[in-house]
């Protein structure tokens, strides 16, 4: 599968990309959402793994822009952050509109599970 990982920190997006490139996926990355939409309407990503806590703009309203163009309403997106509790967790599924959710720091365990739930495209 193909994955897109947009996080500020460039600790946590090498461990993601570390962990996806392990279990065999295909993955790109960006330290910002500048930019990033028009490359995920052409991307053909199975899913993008999305910080929530980013300086330029953070991921809540990073997704709303991406959910409000038909280009990439469609895209399923998992939220990445270290928000962890249950408040937070259930804002960004429900409310923000993410597909799932995984709590930094990402886990093996944690990308395993969520990823059994991305179809391949």
């Amino acid at each position: 599968m193909r994955f897109l990982v947009v996080d500020d920190s460039a600790v946590d997006r090498r461990l993601l990309v570390s962990l996806l490139t392990e279990l065999g996926h295909e993955v790109e990355e960006s330290d910002s959402t500048t930019g990033i939409l028009d490359r995920i309407a052409t991307g053909n990503y199975n899913s993008v793994f999305l910080d929530i806590v980013m300086p330029a703009q953070d991921g809540y309203k990073f997704l709303r822009e991406l959910r409000a163009n038909p280009a990439t309403a469609g895209q399923h997106v998992i939220f990445c952050s270290s928000k962890k509790t249950s408040l937070e967790i259930d804002y960004g599924l429900k409310r923000a509109g993410a597909n799932d959710y995984v709590v930094k720091p990402a886990t093996r365990d944690s990308i395993v599970g969520v990823l059994q739930k991305v179809a391949p495209s």
